[in-house]
Protein backbone atom coordinates (compact mmCIF):
# COMPACT_ATOMS: atom_id res chain seq x y z
CA UNK A 1 0.00 0.00 0.00
CA UNK A 2 1.41 3.56 -0.67
CA UNK A 3 -0.18 6.82 0.76
CA UNK A 4 0.05 9.71 -0.82
CA UNK A 5 -0.42 13.23 0.59
CA UNK A 6 0.01 16.40 -1.92
CA UNK A 7 1.46 20.05 -0.72
CA UNK A 8 1.97 23.07 -2.28
CA UNK A 9 -1.12 24.19 -4.19
CA UNK A 10 -2.37 27.69 -3.42
CA UNK A 11 -3.22 30.88 -5.79
CA UNK A 12 -1.24 32.52 -8.07
CA UNK A 13 -1.25 34.91 -10.77
CA UNK A 14 -0.80 34.26 -14.33
CA UNK A 15 2.87 33.75 -15.34
CA UNK A 16 3.99 32.46 -11.65
CA UNK A 17 5.21 29.71 -10.05
CA UNK A 18 4.43 27.02 -8.07
CA UNK A 19 5.86 23.50 -6.88
CA UNK A 20 3.63 20.77 -5.91
CA UNK A 21 4.96 18.07 -3.59
CA UNK A 22 3.43 14.55 -3.07
CA UNK A 23 5.07 12.70 -0.04
CA UNK A 24 4.92 9.33 0.03
CA UNK A 25 4.74 6.40 2.15
CA UNK A 26 5.39 2.28 1.44
CA UNK A 27 7.52 0.66 -1.11
CA UNK A 28 7.45 4.33 -3.43
CA UNK A 29 10.43 3.44 -5.48
CA UNK A 30 8.82 0.47 -6.89
CA UNK A 31 6.34 3.02 -8.18
CA UNK A 32 6.06 5.17 -11.38
CA UNK A 33 4.22 8.05 -10.28
CA UNK A 34 2.54 10.85 -12.27
CA UNK A 35 0.58 14.00 -11.58
CA UNK A 36 -3.07 14.83 -12.99
CA UNK A 37 -5.72 17.37 -12.70
CA UNK A 38 -9.32 17.67 -12.75
CA UNK A 39 -11.18 21.22 -13.65
CA UNK A 40 -13.92 22.10 -12.23
CA UNK A 41 -16.90 20.15 -15.04
CA UNK A 42 -14.08 18.21 -16.41
CA UNK A 43 -12.67 14.83 -16.38
CA UNK A 44 -9.01 14.27 -14.18
CA UNK A 45 -6.23 13.98 -17.06
CA UNK A 46 -2.89 12.98 -17.39
CA UNK A 47 -0.47 15.94 -16.59
CA UNK A 48 3.19 14.24 -15.98
CA UNK A 49 4.34 11.12 -15.30
CA UNK A 50 7.99 9.80 -14.54
CA UNK A 51 9.47 6.34 -14.17
CA UNK A 52 10.33 4.62 -11.00
CA UNK A 53 14.27 6.09 -11.05
CA UNK A 54 13.53 9.40 -12.83
CA UNK A 55 14.88 8.44 -15.65
CA UNK A 56 12.16 8.54 -18.08
CA UNK A 57 9.17 11.41 -18.12
CA UNK A 58 6.30 12.28 -20.27
CA UNK A 59 4.05 15.22 -20.19
CA UNK A 60 0.66 16.38 -21.97
CA UNK A 61 1.33 18.31 -24.58
CA UNK A 62 -0.64 21.42 -22.87
CA UNK A 63 2.39 21.76 -20.25
CA UNK A 64 5.30 20.47 -22.19
CA UNK A 65 8.13 23.09 -21.70
CA UNK A 66 6.27 24.31 -18.91
CA UNK A 67 6.23 21.64 -16.34
CA UNK A 68 8.74 19.62 -15.00
CA UNK A 69 8.22 16.24 -13.02
CA UNK A 70 10.94 14.76 -10.69
CA UNK A 71 11.22 12.85 -7.89
CA UNK A 72 13.64 12.45 -4.64
CA UNK A 73 13.09 8.52 -3.91
CA UNK A 74 15.60 8.87 -0.51
CA UNK A 75 13.16 11.52 0.44
CA UNK A 76 9.80 9.16 -1.10
CA UNK A 77 8.96 12.80 -2.50
CA UNK A 78 7.54 13.53 -6.24
CA UNK A 79 7.48 17.19 -7.11
CA UNK A 80 5.74 19.07 -9.93
CA UNK A 81 7.74 22.22 -10.98
CA UNK A 82 4.79 24.72 -12.77
CA UNK A 83 6.21 27.22 -14.51
CA UNK A 84 4.50 30.02 -16.68
CA UNK A 85 0.97 29.14 -15.40
CA UNK A 86 -1.95 29.96 -16.98
CA UNK A 87 -6.08 30.19 -16.07
CA UNK A 88 -6.65 26.94 -17.93
CA UNK A 89 -3.66 25.44 -15.53
CA UNK A 90 -6.69 25.96 -12.59
CA UNK A 91 -7.65 22.93 -11.28
CA UNK A 92 -7.33 20.34 -8.28
CA UNK A 93 -3.66 18.22 -8.68
CA UNK A 94 -3.81 14.93 -8.00
CA UNK A 95 -0.56 12.31 -7.32
CA UNK A 96 -0.76 9.25 -8.25
CA UNK A 97 1.32 5.93 -8.16
CA UNK A 98 1.51 3.18 -10.82
CA UNK A 99 3.35 -0.27 -11.93
CA UNK A 100 5.01 1.87 -14.44
CA UNK A 101 5.12 4.13 -16.74
CA UNK A 102 3.48 2.93 -19.47
CA UNK A 103 0.71 1.71 -17.38
CA UNK A 104 0.53 5.92 -15.65
CA UNK A 105 -2.81 6.30 -16.91
CA UNK A 106 -4.15 3.88 -14.85
CA UNK A 107 -2.72 4.14 -11.49
CA UNK A 108 -2.92 1.67 -8.50
CA UNK A 109 -2.86 4.89 -5.65
CA UNK A 110 -4.16 8.57 -5.67
CA UNK A 111 -3.47 11.30 -3.37
CA UNK A 112 -6.20 13.15 -2.00
CA UNK A 113 -5.40 16.56 -3.98
CA UNK A 114 -4.76 19.83 -3.93
CA UNK A 115 -6.30 23.27 -5.38
CA UNK A 116 -4.11 25.17 -7.55
CA UNK A 117 -5.72 28.41 -9.24
CA UNK A 118 -4.53 30.65 -11.77
CA UNK A 119 -5.98 34.05 -11.82
CA UNK A 120 -5.58 36.16 -15.24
Amino acid sequence: QVLLVESGGGLVQAGGSLRLSCAASGPFSFYAMGWFRQAPGKEREFVAGISWNGANTNYADSVQGRFTISRDNAKITVYLEMKSLKPDDTAVYYCAAARNLQTINRPNHWGQGTQVTVSS
